[in-house]
């Protein structure tokens, strides 16, 4: 059976999709009306993945601008893929997709928060060239 994968830019069009896909990932139930106008505004990149045609992850991505750098900066902030299609090469494919948008916003160094005992997030973001650094992330609730 041939296997078909794609990653795409998301749309206003596939908010419910997503709204499911973070449900599962982040077990928020985001209103789908909040995630289609967020879409709209297209302020954040976010991809879609699909294998056989099937929705099956996402990833989102966000440039910015700070005095103290000279560069704009970007942060890949999400990355889910569903466990059924994992080690199919569609977190690769979606961290591309996201770099590909960062570099035509004039991004040229990119950023990733995971969990440090997530293996499998540090594993797909080393296979595309990610260096593991020794910071520390604090976070505080207001």
């Amino acid at each position: 059976m041939d296997i078909h994968k794609q990653v795409r830019m998301a749309s206003h069009s596939d908010a419910s999709v997503l709204v499911q896909l973070n449900e599962e990932f982040n077990e928020a139930l985001m209103p789908q009306e909040d995630v289609e106008r967020s879409l709209k505004q297209a302020h954040e990149i976010v991809a879609i993945a699909y294998l056989n045609d099937v929705p099956v992850g996402f990833a989102c991505a966000q440039s910015f601008q700070s005095f103290c750098y000279p560069e704009l900066m970007g942060e890949i902030t999400e990355m889910y893929v569903q466990e059924r299609a994992r080690r199919q090469g569609l977190a690769g494919m979606l961290i591309a997709h996201l770099e590909e948008q960062l570099v035509e916003r004039g991004v040229k160094t990119v950023k990733v928060l995971t969990g440090h005992d997530n293996d499998q997030a540090i594993g797909a973001y080393a296979k595309s060239g990610y260096i593991q650094e020794d910071e520390v992330m604090l976070e505080k609730r207001l």
